[in-house]
């Protein structure tokens, strides 16, 4: 049973925070594979559009230099990516989308036997199928905007606005609001891609968009950030333009959310059961929907969350007293804290260091 921290619990953040510090003094070297290149269309368009002093890498580069670790990133789409990456002891991935946040990185890196930061490959890949998630969060009771599935032909239009989205990816890549008709053919064609994929039709539930983040601390316990609002100013939606705003105008206004106690209780809470429910681990993101009434609906899971400075999920740990660079280190310590693999796999032989690199770094 996991024992989670509300933002409240000021005293035991701190004291982990704390333990998290001494931990990273003690480990100066630790070599860390950062993982990040164009691989998804999520990343191809962060990798293009965005300036680089605002990506999640530089603002990870940085915190790994604080810490002084041996780090470097690594492009999987360069072709000595796996030669590269068994050399190191850690793996943190800044990889979003199809082939880095949906379970098929995760699995590589179990079997080469390189710990890694976050989810594992079930929890992982749950929660980039947006259909699959939702199946699993209706099974488990949480509430979410009601949809259905399209996978060709023609569509009957209902006469409400829905938010139509592919079924992988982020960033809000790929996705539309269609207030008519005449809209939606070409909305499901841009969502469903080269490769046809089955797309989601979600009503589109009108009211405030938040965020709560989780992040694992020492000892498996897990603190759940204070809910932020994040409207967006200049756009009908939180879209791609308005997640990446690379011109910084401002575009989005993340803020504190002021919720009554019992609307509070009701997200942390909705929260708190995909995390355990999906076997989450290391840190994740849950985005909702507060309606007008004051009824949450939770949107979907992410299991990378952004770590740009700025991030959502960056501001909410600030607010319960962890730096970025504490966030880093609750990454590194959760992934090197857990149980060696014991499967009868042969450890990979690309160099000599892969042989003793699990001993070396037991936690």
């Amino acid at each position: 049973m996991t024992l989670f921290l509300s933002p409240s619990s000021d005293l035991a953040v701190q004291k982990a925070a704390k333990e998290l510090r001494e931990w990273g003094q003690s480990r100066q070297g630790l070599g860390v594979a950062l993982i990040y290149g164009p691989v998804s269309a999520e990343d191809r368009l962060y990798h293009s559009k965005c300036p680089v002093e605002q990506r999640s890498v530089t603002a990870l580069a940085e915190a790994l230099e604080e810490i002084g670790a041996r780090w470097k990133v690594l492009n999987p789409c360069e072709p000595d990516f796996i030669m590269e990456l068994v050399e190191y002891d850690v793996a943190l991935s800044n990889l979003h989308g199809p082939y880095g946040e949906d379970g098929r990185l995760q699995g590589l890196l179990d079997y080469l036997r390189v710990p890694y930061c976050g989810s594992g490959v079930g929890a992982s890949a749950v929660a980039a199928d947006k259909i699959l998630c939702k199946r699993v969060m209706l099974t488990l009771g949480v509430p979410t905007p009601g949809w259905h599935t399209w996978s060709g032909g023609t569509m009957a239009w209902n006469g409400h606005p829905v938010m139509v989205k592919p079924p992988f990816g982020g960033s809000s890549v790929g996705m539309s609001l269609v207030r008519g008709p005449a809209d939606l053919p070409c909305a499901l064609a841009d969502a469903a891609g080269d490769e046809g994929a089955a797309v989601l039709v979600e009503e589109y539930v009108t009211g405030t968009p938040m965020t709560v983040g989780l992040l694992e601390l020492p000892g498996g316990s897990v603190v759940v950030f204070p809910p932020l609002i994040t409207e967006a100013t200049e756009a009908d939606f939180y879209d791609a333009d308005t997640k990446l705003d690379v011109n910084s105008r401002g575009a989005v206004i993340v803020r504190a959310a002021d919720l009554a106690p019992d609307v509070l209780d009701t997200i942390t809470g909705d929260a708190r059961t995909l995390w355990d429910g999906l076997g989450l681990r290391g840190s994740a993101r849950i985005d909702f929907i507060l309606t007008e009434d004051n009824e949450p609906y939770v949107l979907e899971v992410n299991t990378t969350p952004g770590m740009s400075r700025d991030s959502n999920f960056v501001v909410g740990a600030a607010m319960v007293g962890l730096t970025h660079t504490d966030v880093v280190l609750a990454m590194l310590h959760e992934a090197l804290a857990r149980p060696p693999y014991d499967v009868p796999l042969p450890t990979p032989a690309f160099s000599s260091t892969t042989l003793t690199r699990e001993a070396a770094v037991s936690p």
